[in-house]
């Protein structure tokens, strides 16, 4: 009872009709889409994000039995350069527009940083760096409020929302049931809190659980101190902790693969079905 999908830029590149194509001939029925990231074969600025557009992606997407998971954005919400985070915003309300006329009903973002290299900071995780992000998080939640879609966070060690109990805080705070959560439970560890991840997983089931709206499937090492992101089933990660609350509370949620190759979908998804399949 899981429906598997892939980051559609995991992909080998191709004008999208064959992307789309290929995702499907893996037996994957949904993908997580980066506009930029995924097609070169046409704009998809702001300005090119008409309904016609999203007819035409349909058509294929239909043909092939794929839907978008999540419409990924992940841009900076908390950059200090003013002009910078006006287009972010636009940015993140253009998609959100996008998202309704592709009936995705998920726009996925990190909770960025406060600086406009988008890079680790002591100063992300600071309550200024929160109320940041809450300000500017509100008005894009707000924003879809009005068209009908739902934008999902994802928390990230380094990020702003770097916790379990921050991203209760910016559900908290926000309170609306278009802001919603991606876990990863791989972005929530980091080398200094990597032995914890069985009480920060059930934290996040805890605290978070009846906001998961997708999980992104990968795995860890830790190797000099450093954290190593690999493919599910290639590190440490607990996955029969995180697949028996799955099995339990989640049917069918979309469960993406990161951070593997196309021809290692088969392994990797194998690998996580026997798991939950001996749970």
């Amino acid at each position: 009872m899981l429906t598997f999908g892939v980051r559609a830029h995991d992909m080998d590149e191709a004008p999208f009709e064959e992307l789309i194509r290929n995702i499907s001939e893996k037996g994957l029925g949904c993908m997580q889409f980066a506009l930029k990231k995924s097609i070169y074969e046409f704009s998809v600025e702001n300005e090119a994000l008409t309904p016609g557009l999203a007819m035409m992606m349909k058509k294929i997407l239909h043909k092939y039995n794929v839907d978008i998971a999540v419409l990924g954005c992940y841009l900076n919400l908390a950059t200090p350069d003013e002009e910078e985070l006006k287009k972010t915003m636009d940015t993140y309300k253009a998609q959100i527009r996008f998202a309704k006329y592709l009936g995705c009903g998920v726009v996925g973002t990190e909770t960025g940083a406060v600086n406009k290299e988008y890079r680790p900071d002591p100063l992300n995780q600071t309550e200024e760096a929160l109320e940041i992000l809450i300000k500017n998080l509100g008005e894009i939640v707000a924003y879809a409020e009005k068209v009908g879609v739902t934008v999902a966070i994802e928390p990230v060690y380094c990020h702003i929302v770097h916790t379990v109990e921050k991203a209760r805080k910016v559900l908290d705070r926000i309170d609306s049931p278009n802001l919603q959560i991606i876990l990863d439970p791989v972005n929530l560890l980091s080398p200094e809190n990597h032995e914890k991840q069985d009480e920060i997983m059930k934290e996040a089931f805890e605290k978070l659980g009846e906001n998961i709206i997708a999980v992104h499937a990968k795995d860890f090492r830790i190797e000099d101190n450093s954290k190593l992101e690999v493919s599910a089933g290639e590190g440490d990660l607990n996955y029969p902790l995180l697949l028996s609350w799955l099995k339990e509370h989640k049917p069918y949620i979309h469960i993406l693969l990161e951070d593997v190759r196309p021809e290692k979908l088969d392994v990797v998804r194998g690998y996580i079905e026997k798991n939950y399949d001996s749970i």
